[in-house]
This record gives structure tokens, sequence and C-alpha cells, in this order.
């Protein structure tokens, strides 16, 4: 079967019809996910929900028939979004849940990802163990059912208007939408049904774009990764703001009435101040990544609060956010988390946060964003002929050290290398914006002198 490792980051991800995304693999990660969540002698049920790409109905199908084949049902719910996944898997009290989508990417590519019944992401070793169970399980015969015992699928019609009501349920319920125009960009992807209906149902007035889903344009010059399409309409259109989900419907960013983009830092700014002041930011605690703005540190420390920052992945940040009992954390590229209301990082969930502070205290996004005041960035990319510790580097280990001496707390110096390409990022955060595009510059030299292509 080719490699040994199916999993990356989040999930199994590729090209669909090749491998790791073809039948044969999403027919044998159904057999595996069924086996290990199949544990006392009862009816168990796996929950499978997908996004809008043509080649969900493919992937569907295989990992349908390969929970069946364990005896284990299979509840469809169609299109819905990665946390209406979740929420659906642990409302429903299934075993598991199986998102088919690739999230951000273009429709050509598609990805697996899976679920526990809590509705968290799985850990290192649960899908350590669904790997070692398709590539070294021999005993095959003896795990299949038959007769009455082989699994059965069902169609869970109402699966989006449960997680509409869920999703409605985290806005204030003394508060409207009313008044408000939004742009909102559902990327022709899995929220293209259940985004409008939260937001116009709450009484906004919405202007829709990207809710045509065709199977192949599903991210194409929309969504999260495309917001200037959304921005532009706000503009045009005089909305009160925009907001962008992306394909799978766990990440949204934000225009102001201006049209100016609102990231996912200024987003966490915005609500951390606001919870803060509130008095309900769990331990006084904001988690991040290495990767979001300094000027995030300074917003939340500016109302008595602290930033704790993990590496790169939202699945880091809940992790982070289960040890210590925290409840917002997130990422810049708009992938944030409210613990208090769902497992996972929510596009809608997010959006609703933001316009509650906005109703509450009736300001309007580019007068609330002001909280957070971003520090310039410098990011450049360094092709290396190899990946070697940096800390044994010691001429530039001295030199980032006198740097950070150089930026007297008043900026950073983050390196690290590409866990996908032959790449070192190099990323250089200061007030200064020419003294950090001279320092970014200085370092890339000095790395591609000691491991440059």
């Amino acid at each position: 079967m080719g490699s040994r490792k199916l999993f990356g980051t989040d999930g199994v991800r590729g090209i669909a019809n090749i491998y790791p995304m073809t039948t044969d693999v999403a027919m044998q990660l159904g057999r595996a996910v069924a086996y290990i969540f199949k544990k006392e002698p009862r009816r168990h049920r796996i929950v499978i929900g997908k996004d809008t790409r043509l080649s969900c109905y493919m992937i569907e199908n295989a990992l349908a028939a390969g929970i069946c084949s364990m005896g284990v049902d299979v509840l469809l719910v169609g299109p819905l979004p990665t946390p209406g996944i979740a929420f659906i898997t642990w409302s429903m009290r299934a075993d598991a849940g199986v998102v088919i989508s690739a999230s951000h990417n273009p429709y050509q590519d598609n990805g697996i990802k899976f679920f526990s019944r809590d509705g968290f992401k799985l850990p290192d070793e649960l899908e350590r163990a669904m790997e070692d169970y398709i590539f070294n399980n021999t005993d095959d015969e003896s795990h299949r059912p038959t007769a009455s015992e082989i699994g059965k699928a069902f169609r869970v019609d109402d699966a989006g208007g449960r997680y509409v009501v869920f999703a409605k349920n985290t806005f204030p319920k003394e508060l409207t939408l009313e008044g408000l125009k939004i742009v909102l960009d559902c990327a022709n992807g899995a929220a293209y049904r259940v985004a409008p209906a939260v937001f116009s149902e709450l009484g906004a007035d919405l202007v829709t774009i990207g809710v045509s889903p065709d199977g192949e344009n599903i991210n194409r010059e929309c969504g999260s990764v495309h917001p200037q399409t959304m921005a532009r309409m706000v503009k045009e259109t005089g909305a009160d703001l925009g907001i962008a989900l992306d394909g799978d419907g766990d990440r949204a960013i934000f225009a102001d009435e201006k049209g100016e983009i609102v990231d996912g830092d200024a987003v966490m700014a915005i609500c951390g101040t606001r919870m803060l002041r509130d008095g309900t930011l769990k331990g006084r605690t904001l988690v991040a990544t290495v990767m979001s703005n300094k000027g995030l540190d300074e917003a939340i420390e500016g109302e008595g609060g602290r930033v704790v920052r993990t590496k790169v992945g939202d699945r880091y940040v809940v992790e982070e956010m289960l040890k210590g009992g925290y409840n917002l954390g997130g990422e810049q590229s708009g992938h944030v988390v409210f613990l208090d209301h769902n497992t996972t990082g929510d596009g809608i969930i997010t959006a609703l946060q933001v316009l509650s502070v906005m109703v509450r205290e009736g300001r309007r996004l580019s007068e609330l964003k002001g909280v957070f005041n971003p520090y310039p960035q410098v990011l450049l990319n360094v092709r290396v002929r190899e990946k070697r510790d940096i800390n044994t580097m010691d001429g530039i280990k001295g030199l980032m050290e006198r740097m950070e001496k150089d930026l007297s707390g008043k900026g950073r110096i983050f390196v690290r290398y590409s866990g996908t390409e032959p790449l070192l990022r190099i990323l250089v955060e200061g007030r200064d914006e020419d003294r950090i595009k001279t320092m970014a510059e200085e370092l890339a030299d000095a790395f591609r002198k000691e491991v440059g292509v």
C-alpha cells in the first residue's frame, strides 16, 4: 500500500483518486475506525459528513462500505461544516465522526479526518492504532460479521437544521442582528446552506456569495483564502461587515465596513479583551500559536491577561486549552476555538461572537479592531538542502541572540523548517519596518551560507 504513514497534521489528505486519497484507502480507513471504536458488544454508529467536492461522493461510499463491513452503522449527514459534524457526533451519541474535506484547498484535493465521540479530533495514538490495523492486520476474516450483524447506513435528513439551532444558541438570546447588513461568503463549501440560515434567522440583512457549489468551485476565488472578493462587496453594497468562511466552515476571516481585512489575531484580540472585561476568559489566558502577532500579546496583557503559545496547528491549540482549562484560542488564519460553545474551530460561531461584541457595544468592526495594534512582520523563505538542527549552528544562534537583544522585547525572531517543503521560514517582527527587513535579510543570508541550496 505504498507509504507506511497515512495521517498528517490534520487527518489524511492528498489529490483525490491518487494514493492515499483513493477509494481503497478510504474503505480501509472505514474498517479501521470501526474496529478501533467498536468496543463493547452493542450496535455502534459512526457519523459521516462532507463538503461539496466532486470526489466526496466516491470517498463517502467507500468509507461507508468499510464501516458497514465491520458491523457498524453509518449516519450520513451530507454537506455540513466540520464543526457541525463534531456537534452531530456528540449530540447523537455516535461512537465517532468522519469528515471528508480538504478544508481551504482546491477542489481536486480531498481529505479524511476523524472525531471521537466527544467531538474532539483524534489523538496521535488512535491515528497510529488505525494505521497499525491497516498495515499490520493479518487476521482480517475474523473481524467480518455476516448476516444480520452487517452494518446499515442511514441518512440524517435534519442534521443541517439541528446544527443551525445549535449555532444560533451560542448568540446571546437578548440580542438580534436586525439593522446589520452582512456580506457572507460561504466559499461554495460545506456551509453554503446552514450559514445563511443562521445569520438571516437572527435578523441580519444578507448579501451572499459562494453559495452555489457545483463540485468544482469550492474555494475558487472566494472564501477565507480569497477574502478580497468579500471585502470588495462590502464596500460596493455599503454593508456593515463581511464574513468569509473556508471550504469546510471551520475558520472565518472578516472585513470591516471600510473593506479592510480583519484576521484571526484581531478577532482573538477583540473577543479576548471583551471576555477579560466580562470575567469570562478562563485563567485570564488566551492560547495562540507561535505565528500569531506580538500585538496580540500586548492587547491581552493590556487588559490583565496573558497569551500562551503552541506550535502551529489547531489541534495543538485545543490540546493546550484542554490541559490548562482555557476557553479561547486560535490561529491567525481565522481558525478560532470557543470551547464554551464547540469542541473545534467554527467559523459561524466565531462570527457570532464578534457580532455579539459589536451589537453589545454599539461599535463598528473598524473601531473594535483598534484594540489590536499589529507589529509589522517580514516573512522570508530560504530553500535548504538539509534540515539541520538550528541549535547546532553556533554562528547563527549568536546572530539571533544579538538581534533579539537589539529588539529589546519590542519584537521577536522566529525560525522554523516547513513541515512539507525543503524550506526554512524566517519571521521577524518589530515596530521599525526597515530595521526588521534588514534583520530578516541578514538572517536569510547567514542560513543560505550554512544550509541553503
